[in-house]
């Protein structure tokens, strides 16, 4: 009984003893280097088992080796014995193990690790993180894109981890991450350090349409196009070059977003504040065309300082044309100060003021009645524009095209291009109008022919024509026509047909309308207008004689003379 108590025992012993000696396969065993020969290590790991691992596997990347006998050190084992009787063992698999036990609390903790990039793989890089191999993508490298990787490979350095899986094996690192945090301590630190006003030096570090990023010594500033200069900027690079060291103003600080915008022009004497007096109204000017829109363009007075000649102001004559067509960019011209707005950095300029108005000029030069020479431009429905000195035009209204006819009729005789006489009528300069006639470079017939006539004047006129109405006469080439009910005194001697053409007829002047330029005639107002001077001057009805004696009394009296 007792013997069997002592054999279970030292068995049970036995057992435990085997259990703690003899290590596991698929774990992490220590060892000691026992001899190195032909490149590996031989390795002692207990329970007389050795193995064999390459030198190598002992070296950090881009490093040699440092091991020697006697060093302990952690390997795998992979199994306990291969064909030769050797523990199959490494040192890698070993680190490796160890280091994702380590790196993992790292992930957990959001701590950094530290590791050596030393490949190059598509879409980034291999990075060394003691023994397990992370991949940094190239967008993670640095805060800005990196074109030459080499000074960094083999360089311990700390780093991020983004995302791990021990499963897949798989380690996602960032370089970047410690770098922006870093660079904010940095920017933190240096804008504490900086104060609205405050002037420092900077280097121009990149530029763009609207500006230029300037390096003040760990944090960058925006320093916009417009404040770089008073003048009027197209672009940074006209008077910026990156590399560049510039003295800037701090303008504002951002706190939150720890922005900071910087300004060059702020060191300069502002042009504005001399410019109501260097620029009294109504005085001219020479400037340079900066800038050409639709609505105008931009004149430079002197660096800083631009006014705005209004399209309206830019020419007297030519109307509703772009500015483009009057002048163009860099161009010199003289313009005159209409307007000035300090508190909103505005200068009204006019460039056509610089020049007399034309129209002012036509009408000292042609007063009414002056006789004229122009081309055609022009033709409308209720006239003709005719061009004049001085790059302006007169127009000659329908009514003022001939003394004959309707002027509907006869504008079509007319063409563009066509040189035409004609004579001033009136020159309007505050509305811009020149009115022309081309019927009074002749004499009027119609005042030629009337000319002594009067309304009661008797006139010979000969029958040109028979109508029902009546019938048309002429005197002097003028027409004009006699209704029927004017025919005669008599209603039975009212008919047209009593007349032919060619017969000689006295008639009585009605009415003179040099508008319409026609005489109102009529035999009847003729016949009455002799009775009744008959009457006067041979007695009176009344006292006993009959109309047809005191007439052939007159008629008598008239023979006798």
């Amino acid at each position: 009984m007792c013997a069997k108590t002592t054999m279970d025992e030292f068995e049970a012993l036995l057992q435990e003893s085997f259990e703690i000696d003899t290590p596991q396969e698929g774990s992490v065993v220590k060892g000691k280097v026992i001899a190195i020969e032909a490149g590996q290590a031989i390795i002692d790991v207990g329970y007389k088992m050795e193995g064999r691992v390459d030198l190598k596997e002992f070296a950090n990347p881009g490093e040699a080796p440092s091991i020697k006998v006697g060093d302990e050190v952690e390997v795998y084992l992979r199994a306990a014995e291969n064909a030769r009787g050797e523990a199959v063992i490494s040192r890698e698999m070993a680190r490796r193990e160890e280091a994702w036990d380590r790196l993992e609390k790292a992930y957990a903790s959001e701590e950094r690790v530290e590791g050596a990039i030393f490949g190059r793989v598509k879409g980034g890089f291999t990075v060394d993180l003691g023994g397990a191999v992370a991949f940094l993508p190239g967008s993670q490298v640095d805060v800005r894109p990196v074109r030459d990787a080499g000074p960094l490979m083999g360089l311990k350095q700390p780093f991020q981890i983004l995302k791990m899986d021990r499963r897949r094996g798989n380690i996602v690192v960032s370089r970047r991450a410690i770098l922006e945090e870093s660079r904010a301590e940095q920017r933190a630190e240096v804008i504490g350090n900086l104060t609205e006003g405050q002037v420092v030096d900077g280097v121009v570090k990149n530029i763009t349409e609207y500006g230029a990023f300037v390096d003040l010594g760990g944090v960058d500033g925006l320093l916009h196009v417009t404040d770089m200069a008073w003048r009027r900027v197209n672009h940074p690079s006209e008077i910026l070059s990156i590399g560049e060291t510039i003295k800037v103003q701090v303008i504002k600080i951002n706190k939150e977003t720890h922005r900071i915008s910087l300004g060059m022009k702020q060191l300069q004497d502002d042009p504005w504040h001399s410019v109501e007096t260097k620029y009294p109204l109504e005085s001219v000017h020479t400037g340079r065309v900066t800038n050409i829109t639709e609505y105008g363009a931009f004149v430079e007075l002197e660096p800083g300082v631009e006014g705005l000649v209004h399209v309206s102001e830019m020419s007297w004559t030519k109307k509703n044309v772009h500015p483009g067509k009057i002048v163009s960019t860099s161009q010199e011209v003289e313009v005159m100060v209409l307007e000035i707005d300090s508190s909103k950095r505005r200068v009204s300029l006019g460039l056509k003021q610089t020049q007399r108005n034309p129209w002012e000029v036509f009408a000292e030069t042609h007063p009414e009645g002056t006789n004229v020479e122009g081309e055609v431009k022009n033709i409308t429905e209720f006239g003709l524009f005719i061009g004049l000195s001085g790059d302006i035009d007169g127009m000659v209204h329908l009514s003022d095209l001939t003394w004959e006819g309707r002027g509907e009729d006869v504008i079509g005789d007319y063409r563009k291009g066509d040189v035409v006489k004609a004579k001033v009528l009136e020159v309007d300069v505050e509305k811009e109008r020149i009115s022309l006639s081309i019927k009074a470079m002749d004499e009027d017939p119609f005042a030629d022919a009337v000319d002594g006539v009067k309304r009661g004047s008797v006139i010979t006129v000969e029958v040109t024509k028979i109508e029902d109405g009546g019938i048309e006469v002429e005197y002097e080439g003028m027409k004009s026509f006699i209704r029927r009910s004017d025919l005669s005194r008599d209603r039975a001697d009212q008919r047209p047909e009593r007349f032919s053409v060619g017969d000689k007829v006295d008639v009585r002047v009605t009415n003179v309308d040099s508008k319409t330029r026609k005489l109102g005639l009529s035999i009847k107002a003729r016949e009455i207008a002799e009775e009744k001077e008959a009457v006067e001057q041979y007695g009176s009805s009344e006292s006993g004689a009959s109309l047809g004696d005191i007439l052939g009394a007159a008629l008598k009296v008239g023979s006798n003379n």
